[in-house]
C-alpha cells in the first residue's frame, strides 16, 4: 500500500511543481497588449558594447588610448573585429581577480591596460596587468583587445 501511495504521488507531485513554474511572462512583458510578430526598438544614446582602452607598456610609459565598438564593430581599434570575437568568446571577461584567489607567481611582463565604457548594459571601469598567473590568463584570454603593445626599452 505504502508503494502505491509513493507510485501516485509522485507523478502528482512533480505535475503541480512543474505547472508552479510556469508563468505568464508574456502576459505581462513588455509587449503584452501588443500584436504578436511586432517589436519596439528603444533609441539608446550609445551602444551597448563600447570600450575605451588605455594601453601602457610600463608605468612610465605612454598611454595608447582607442576606442572599440562592438555589435556592430567599430571605433579606432586597429583589430576590432579581433577585439570583439576575443572579449565575446570569454567567460566573465571583465571580471577582477579575487582577493582570495590563490595565484602562481609567475611574472608576464609590465604592460599595464585600463577598460572603460560599457559592456551587454554592464558598466565597465576595470584595470589589467600581467603581475601574476591569474593578472597573466586574464589578460591573455582578450589580448587582442590590447593590440600590439610597444617593448620597453
Amino acid at each position: 500500500m505504502r508503494y502505491r501511495t509513493l507510485l501516485f504521488a509522485a507523478p502528482g507531485l512533480t505535475l503541480v511543481l512543474a505547472l508552479g513554474a510556469c508563468g505568464d511572462e508574456q502576459a505581462n512583458g513588455p509587449s503584452a497588449g501588443k500584436p504578436s510578430g511586432t517589436t519596439s526598438v528603444q533609441p539608446s544614446g550609445t551602444p551597448a558594447n563600447t570600450l575605451t582602452v588605455r594601453v601602457k607598456a610600463s608605468k612610465e610609459a605612454p598611454a595608447k588610448s582607442w576606442t572599440l565598438k562592438c555589435d556592430p564593430t567599430g571605433g579606432d581599434h586597429p583589430r576590432a573585429a579581433d577585439a570583439c570575437a576575443a572579449i565575446a568568446k570569454a567567460k566573465d571577461p571583465f571580471k577582477p581577480v579575487s582577493k582570495d584567489q590563490v595565484c602562481t607567481q609567475i611574472y608576464g611582463g609590465p604592460e599595464i591596460a585600463t577598460v572603460k565604457g560599457t559592456w551587454n548594459g554592464k558598466e565597465i571601469d576595470t584595470r589589467f596587468t600581467r603581475d601574476n598567473g591569474c593578472d597573466l590568463h586574464r589578460w591573455t584570454q582578450i589580448a587582442p583587445l590590447f593590440g600590439n603593445v610597444p617593448k620597453v626599452r
